[in-house]
Order: structure tokens, then sequence, then C-alpha cells
């Protein structure tokens, strides 16, 4: 329909006609679950214009009044094409069937339409949905999202046992992520070997290297968005897996059928249950055990409004008896209310708590005994808009508040019958920010996403406030005066702009050009002197003596596909990112239990830079990607190294990482990861002295990561047999398959970490002691296991 405006120019009055203009809009979801297609895409042939669905499966696109041909499509789902005439703003809901092909889930495909990463502005961004990650090769057969996403390019690990992952250079704690919206401090159970997030529950993975969207902040390297499913909301069904070391079981259906689902997922770890008739510790009250449980429900109330309830809750046990040992974890919820306005503006209103612990003890009798207990606790809420403004600009806008409790050591040691109360002070913060983007379409060629987000920090009481003695730089800072604040007076306060801004030059139909630039901002710091982050390590907030960090961050790269098919994916990207205020530590830094704690810490400038390269084969039989980065990550500290750059712990010159798929036959299927890394920084003695006999090594000259451990490798290989599909002639309603998998096929012992000792026996008498270096290796040999999966 045309509207007809009356335009007078220079003395002539004429009618001329003006196509108005109508919004489609509506949700696409699996037809055979009711699950939000999270990235589904639509495209309008006539208008040469499209959309993709958001985190909950809406869309929406303005075009002019006409008739046209609509085309709804999700990789590994069957397109759906309609014929529409758009008279007035229409709502169209769309569900999408699994193609046959993908019923096997023997090929492996890339989440986005084949030309998706080409065409959009995003750019140092990874998704892996849940059918890819369940593919590849992990420890003990079971499937991990963290160790999934470290074979792409720029994300990496120091090493077996290691929690979380470091990405373009920066530590596990310059790392959002992201549960359902939820922070979560500790992603890993049993050390590092798996991650919090059990596969059942999760049906998709979004993670931002660079070119962060507004809406995010608080991390200076990455932000993880973990998204859990919804829940079947056409029919109840059950999903498990038994495995080597755990076993795990989740439960879906509908509320309502069509209105509300919900999905309840376990798992728990066997080890002290199957060990505990032959470990006299295990007998005696200790466990070795980790167990989560997760949960979600979502209830459509309207056409308009649906509400979201979300949780988690983990936990690790490590005790040598009942009363000796540590444990940590985590427990969230998440609480959110969609609701649309009209056919553009959609909302999103959260709520969230967060609280990680952990705490140990030991002692076996009530004279002599130690407890310790922390805590950090988070409650958040953040209000989200989205308008739809037309085919070229979609406009994000909200904020965000999180109010922070610290709880740093809640400490109460007894010797020989005698209490003393070690605890610190507690710690109250609270962070606000607002922020504003548009992604902008400028012509067929030059696509641009900006953007700005302005965050405040402050610090209230009660607490009390030291500052410190600027002596040597390196040597503890002694206090030299207190101020003592009272409760609900503000301490501190910090203010900081952040600007985001990436934009996409389209070279052809299948390759294009991008770049991005965003700084990001850190009030948290994760304190860790050890070789690789531990559940014992101390998140700290922003103070008067710990300034936040600051990262900004340059990236280009070029993308493209290849083959007639699409069916290739190629880029390469460079970055180079710069922080200010980088939290270090002098040397024989006390971390743990520390009231002045801030006059061990030292801080600086970091630098990071490198290249990354990624080839990713979607389709076919043989099929997977190969990933390579170059990079270098370096500190500068006043007090460090004489003040010349060095190596940070994580930092590693070559990633290489080869992960394939191969369709054997309808129900054989195998897959292999192949990953070398070169070897990490340590610090080794330069110097060593004696006393009473004993060899002590020390470094002379306060020297930083001054040398490399060696490199790693690892090859790991899997099997996975399908059940049978038909049973006498039907088709079976059930769904089954056995997992065999090799990780470490070669028994490499990779290095964790090098110390040195004392040699007593192999020196002569009169002779001066000597040192040896010994490697520590997690695992050394190879470890074959296998798990059987289930749905029905």
């Amino acid at each position: 329909m045309n509207r007809l405006l009356l335009v007078t120019l220079f003395g002539c009055t004429s009618l001329i006609s003006i196509a108005q203009k109508h919004t489609l809009s509506g949700y696409i979801k699996d037809a055979s679950s009711g699950e939000a297609l999270i990235g589904a895409t639509l495209f309008i042939k006539e208008a040469n214009a499209g959309a993709v669905a958001n985190a909950y499966g809406f869309y929406s696109i303005t075009v002019p009044s006409a008739s046209y041909t609509v085309i709804y499509s999700f990789v590994g789902f069957e397109k759906i094409e309609k014929q529409i005439t758009l008279e007035s703003d229409q709502r169209i809901d769309i569900e999408l069937r699994v193609e046959a092909t993908q019923l096997s889930e023997v090929v492996v495909s890339a989440k986005e339409d084949p030309l998706g990463k080409v065409q959009s502005t995003e750019m140092s961004t990874q998704e892996l949905d849940i059918r890819t990650i369940r593919k590849i090769p992990a420890f003990l057969g079971e499937v991990d999202v963290i160790k999934a996403l470290q074979t792409l390019p720029g994300i990496s690990t120091v090493g077996e046992g290691a929690s979380g992952y470091n990405s373009r250079g920066g530590s596990v704690g310059q790392n959002l992520i992201l549960l359902d919206e939820a922070p979560v401090y500790n992603s890993s159970h049993m050390l590092g070997f798996f991650s919090v997030f059990n596969p059942d529950a999760v049906i998709d993975t979004k993670l931002y290297k660079g070119a962060i969207p507004a809406q995010f902040g608080g991390r200076l390297s990455s932000i993880l968005d973990v998204r859990m499913k919804e829940g079947n909301s056409k029919k109840f069904e059950t999903t498990g897996g038994i495995g080597t070391i755990f076993s795990r079981l989740a439960f879906e259906g509908p509320i309502l059928k069509n209105k509300g689902s919900f999905i309840v997922a376990a798992r728990r770890s066997y080890i002290d249950v199957l060990a505990r008739p032959f470990v006299k510790v295990l007998k005696d009250g200790g466990a070795l055990n980790f167990y989560d449980l997760t949960a979600k429900a979502n209830y459509n109330f309207s056409e308009r409004d649906r509400i979201y309830l979300s949780g988690y809750f983990g936990r690790d046990n490590f005790l040598f008896s009942k009363d000796q040992g540590f444990s940590w974890g985590n427990e969230t919820a998440t609480v959110r209310w969609n609701h649309l306005f009209n056919r553009k503006l959609f909302s999103n209103i959260t709520g969230v708590y967060s609280e990680y612990s952990y705490k140990l003890q030991f002692g076996d009798d009530d004279r002599n005994k130690f407890k310790w207990n922390s805590a950090i606790t988070n409650y958040i809420l953040k209000p989200s808009m989205t308008y739809f403004i037309n085919s070229n600009n979609e406009l994000s806008f909200g904020g965000e508040a999180i109010y922070y409790y610290f709880i740093p050591a809640n400490t109460m040691g007894v010797t020989n019958g005698e209490a003393r109360n070690l605890s610190l002070a507690k710690k109250y913060n609270l962070e606000t920010s607002l922020y504003a983007s548009n992604i902008q379409h400028l012509g067929s060629k030059v696509s641009l996403e900006y953007g700005l987000r302005f965050s405040q920090f402050r610090a209230y009481g009660p607490d009390t406030i030291y500052n410190y003695n600027d002596t040597i730089p390196g040597i503890r800072r002694v206090p030299k005066s207190f101020s003592v604040y009272k409760s609900g007076q503000m301490i501190s306060q910090f203010n900081n702009l952040q600007p985001r801004f990436s934009a996409k030059f389209q070279i052809n139909e299948v390759s294009s050009l991008k770049g991005s630039y965003n700084r990001m901002v850190q009030y948290l710091h994760l304190i860790s002197n050890t070789t690789a982050s531990n559940p014992l390590d101390v998140w700290t907030p922003t103070s008067n003596n710990i300034l936040p960090e600051i990262g900004d961050q340059y990236a280009l790269g070029y993308f493209r596909t290849i083959g007639k098919n699409h069916g290739w994916e190629a880029s390469v990207e460079s970055y180079f990112r710069t922080t200010q205020n980088q939290v270090d530590y002098i040397p024989g830094a006390d971390l743990l239990i520390n009231k002045f704690l801030e006059g061990d810490l030292l801080s600086g400038k970091g630098r990071a830079y490198g290249l990354e390269f990624y080839l990713h084969k979607k389709t076919g039989r043989l099929n997977g990607w190969v990933s390579y980065t170059l990079a270098k990550t370096e500190l500068q500290v006043n007090g460090i190294n004489n003040r010349d750059w060095y190596p940070t712990r994580y930092d590693q010159r070559h990633n290489l990482k080869v992960t394939a798929f191969y369709e054997i036959n309808k129900r054989w299927s195998a897959s292999a990861n192949f990953a070398f890394m070169s070897g990490t920084p340590a610090t080794f003695p330069t110097s060593r002295y004696y006393e009473n006999g004993i060899l002590i090594p020390y470094d002379a000259y306060n020297s930083r990561n001054n040398v490399r451990v060696p490199a790693y490798h690892r090859l790991d290989v899997s099997l996975r047999l399908e059940g049978k599909r038909e049973k006498k002639g039907k088709v079976r309603k059930n769904h089954d398959y056995w997992v065999f998998s090799i990780y470490n096929v070669y028994a490499r012992q990779n290095p964790f970490s090098i110390y040195f000792a004392q040699d007593d026996k192999r020196v002569p008498p009169g002779q001066p002691i000597q040192s040896y270096a010994k490697q520590v290796s997690i695992i050394g040999s190879m470890v074959p296991s296998f798990s059987y999966n289930f749905t029905f």
C-alpha cells in the first residue's frame, strides 16, 4: 500500500507516491522441542534484506509494503519459504524441523548460515553449538564446553589441571563467564579437568575475544555467554549418560503444552563411592567428588510476555577426613522477563544472584584446628531494550547495577586450645553502568556497529583503608596511615567511558574485511601467584591502592568462504591490546589471609599482540577445523625484572589445534584432536645459598619468567557408535550411543611445572650439595574411557 503525499515545489503542486513501511516480526523455534533457535535467519528475496533471531529467538525487520518471498533457515534444519503480502505489521512465528540427514548427528556444521560470518559486522567471536561440542574427544570421554573452546584460535590454557582458559594473552581472571547472564567465578570441577556446564542443559555458547558489544563489560579479555536449554515444550524427554568418572541425568518437558517448559539436569562423580571399600580415608569420612544441579523453567503468559527462571548449584569436595580438606562451589539464580512493547521494541529485564564460596579446614581435634571460609556474592539488575528501527538500523540500550559483597577470609585458628580470630574485614562495592549501541548498514558494502558504555564503581564502608609508604620498588610496602569509614559511607569512586566500534567492508559475496576497537574496564582482580588458577585464589575489588585495569584492543581481519556451496570457511585476524594498571605481585608475596595484601601488590603496563588463522571445513563425511595462533604477551612493572618487559605466565608463542570428524557409516563415526603449544614461561632461580646444610635456591636478579618449560603436545581420539534406529522394522523412539575415547594417545608427559630439589645421595663426601630440576606432569599416560548416552 502506498501513501500519496501532496508536494508544492516552485509553485507547482503534484502528488508523489511513497511506499509505506511495515514490520514483520516473530519467533523462530525448533519444531520438535519448542526451543528458541538462537541466530536463525530470515531473508526477504525481493528486498535483498534479512534479520537474525536474538538470544530468545525473536526477529524483526521493517520493509516497504509489498508482496514478498520470505525464507526462514537455520543450519541443520529444513528451510521454510513463505509468500506474504505485507500491508500491515505482521507477527509470524515459525517452527523449523530438523533435516533428515541431521537426525543421526554425523555431520558437523557451523551454527550460523554459510555466509553469516562473512556478511555480519561481528569479528573476534566464536560459536559452538552443543552438537559439535559433543563430538570433540574429551578427557575420560566427558563432554566439556571449556575444553571445546580451547580448540579455537586465540584460546589457550597453561596445561592439564588448569581452571578456565586464557584469551588473547589475558589471564583466567580477565574472562567474564556468564551462565544465563549470571557470572560464574570458577568454571571448573576437579581442579580444572571438567567444566561446571552440564552438556545436557546447554544449548548455545558464544565467545567474544574482541569487538565486544557495549552491553557487556567488567573484564578485559573476553566474554563467554553460555545459554541454557529452555526445556521441551512439546513432550517429556529424559537424557543422560553413564561414564567412567561420573553420570548425569536430565528430565525436561512442558508445563503446559506450547505455553511453558522446564528442564532439570544433575551430575555426580562417583570415584569416592567406588573406592570407599578399599580406601581407609574414604571409609573414615573423607570425600573426593563433585556434583551439580542445573534447572530452568519458562512460561508464556501472553503473546507479549514470557518469564524465565534458571539456576545452578554445584560443589567440589576434597576431604581427607570429615574434618579436614577443602571444598568450593558456585550458586546462581536468574529471573528474566521478556516483554514485546510492539513489533519493533523488544525488552528484557534480568535479575541475578551469584555466589562463589570456598572453605579450607584441617586439624584432628578441638585443641588444634584451623577453619577458613571465603565468598564473593553478587546481586544484579539488568534492563535491556532492542529497537529495530528499520532494516538498516538496530538500536540496543540499557543498564546494569551490580552489588558486590566480599568475605575475603572468615578465619579461626586454635592452637593448644587457644583460639585466635584471623578474619579479614568484609568489603562492599557497587558497580553501575549504562550503554547504547547501534548496528547500521550503509548500503550493501559497509556495515558499522558502534556504541558507548559508561561505568561507575564505588566502595562503601564499614572498612579500614590503609595508605602505604612508597619504598624501593619490588619490596613489601608497609602502612603509613589509615582511615576508618562507617557503614554506608563512600570510600572511593571511579568513572570510566568505554567506546566500542567495529566495521565491515564487503569485498564481494564471499569475502569481507573487518576492523574493530574496544575499551574494557575491569574493577575486580584475581590475585594468584601459582602456575594455574586454583579454587583458593583471591578476588579483590578496586580500591584506593588498586586501580581499575583498563584495556584497549584493536583488531583487523579478513574473512571468506570457499567452494561452490560455501563448504569451507577461512579467516585471518590480527590483534593488539594494551593494558593499564595490570596487577602483579612482589617476590615472596603473601596472598592468603593477609590484612595488608595491597602492600604486596604492584601494577604496571601490559601488551598482547598476535595473528590468528582459522580454516573450517563444515560439510561432508570428513570435516573439522585447523586453528593456529602466533602471539606474544608481556608486562612491564616497576619493581619486577629491573622494569624491563617480561612474558606473562600464560604467554605462548605458538598454538596449533587440529580437530577432525569422520563419518565411517550411518552408525560409526570417528573424531580426533591434536594440540601443540609452546612451553609457557617459568621463574627459575639464578643463585643459591646454604642454611644448616640445606640448599636454598633464589633469584638474585629479581627476574620474572626467565625460562620456558618444554612444549606441550597431545593427541586424543574417539569412536562413536550410534544405537540402531530401527527395531523389527519400526523406527525407535529412543536414541542412544556409545563413545569410546583415548586421551593422550602416545602417553606424552607434558610439563605442568618444574621445581628444584636437593640431591643429597649423589654428592661425594666433602663436595658441595647439588640440586636438580624435576618436572611435574599431571597426566603422563594414555587414558582410555567410555560412556553410554541415551535419550527417551
